[in-house]
């Protein structure tokens, strides 16, 4: 792992520069390349901005790791207004929501029935609405936690294909866990991961990552289940895109996703050439962690933000 990216994912997880950052207009000025706005209102805007383009969007309320389960129940209620207003405004849109936001982190004696009733309500709710929710991964600590409540969840007849799941493929344990989620014809949503990882948990080589991603890309896209491919290399897209050609698999059976504000030019050139494609659009007060993770998967970010902070 580079020294670049491995500085910004330790300030990722600073609790006294998150607090400036988050409270400063510094901070809020620099965040707004990646992250929308602070409002429901704000990032509903930026949804049918970007449906105006042919983009479709996951919609993302910002926040992780809450202490208590009131704050467990608050965060949900945001995705319900989501999930609602989705339906109100006939968006191409649906939810991608974290774990440790609906209380993963309260200890085993809240945790688990707390996060699954949560999380059932909320794919309860995306079944009437007809709309999905995405459970996002985080750290290695919670993987396994992760696909057992996704699994559980999709179990549910009526639940099946509206809740899906995410894989990092720099995790050396997820060819099997794509094997397994793949049994359930459980949708997933393939990025490269964004967390930093002992060596014996994740290739520590990006070819080995890259090498990772393509064989997992190809696995998804023969199994027959709607999947996204989340990357904004071009060296995966079109290892993607020549996989796809090759085997005669049909462009309109996958997607491929990428962030706001990374790679807009990239986005509208595969919808122009007929591919679909989904943009994570994240929202909230609480963005500081997800940006300086931004900041440390693309090196180009930070350049961007150098060249462009003093420009109006």
């Amino acid at each position: 792992m580079s020294l670049l990216r491995s500085t910004f994912i330790g300030l990722s997880r600073n609790s006294h520069l998150r607090r400036f950052a988050e409270k400063s207009s510094l901070g809020r000025r620099m965040s707004s390349r990646f992250v929308a706005g602070f409002h429901i209102e704000d990032a509903l805007v930026a949804a049918a901005n970007l449906g105006a383009q042919g983009l479709a969007v996951t919609l993302d309320s910002l926040g992780e790791n809450v202490t208590t389960p009131a704050q467990a129940r608050n965060s949900a209620q945001v995705y319900h207004w989501l999930l609602d207003a989705i339906a109100q405004s006939k968006l191409d849109a649906n939810v991608s929501l974290k774990l440790t936001q609906m209380g993963m982190d309260l200890g085993p004696d809240i945790a688990p029935d707390l996060v699954f009733d949560i999380v059932s309500g909320l794919v309860t709710h995306a079944v009437k609405a007809n709309s999905f929710v995405r459970v996002d991964m985080e750290g290695a600590a919670y993987t396994q936690a992760t696909i057992d409540l996704v699994r559980r969840l999709h179990a549910v007849p009526a639940n099946r294909g509206h809740v899906g799941i995410v894989i990092q493929a720099y995790l050396r344990r997820s060819a099997d866990d794509v094997a397994t989620l793949l049994s359930d014809r459980i949708r997933i949503r393939l990025c490269k991961g964004a967390y930093q990882e002992p060596a014996d948990l994740a290739f520590p080589d990006k070819k080995d990552v890259d090498r990772s991603f393509i064989a997992l890309t190809e696995t998804l896209l023969k199994s027959g289940v709607f999947h996204g491919i989340a990357t904004h290399d071009p060296a995966m897209i079109d290892a993607t895109k020549n996989f796809a050609r090759a085997q005669s698999i049909d462009p309109a059976s996958f997607e491929f996703q990428m962030l706001y504000g990374v790679r807009r030019d990239l986005q509208r050139s595969l919808v122009k050439d007929g591919y679909n494609v989904r943009v994570y659009v994240p929202f909230g007060d609480e963005w500081y962690p997800y940006f300086m993770r931004r900041l440390a998967e693309r090196p180009a970010n930070v350049l961007f933000l150098a060249k462009n902070f003093f420009r109006k």
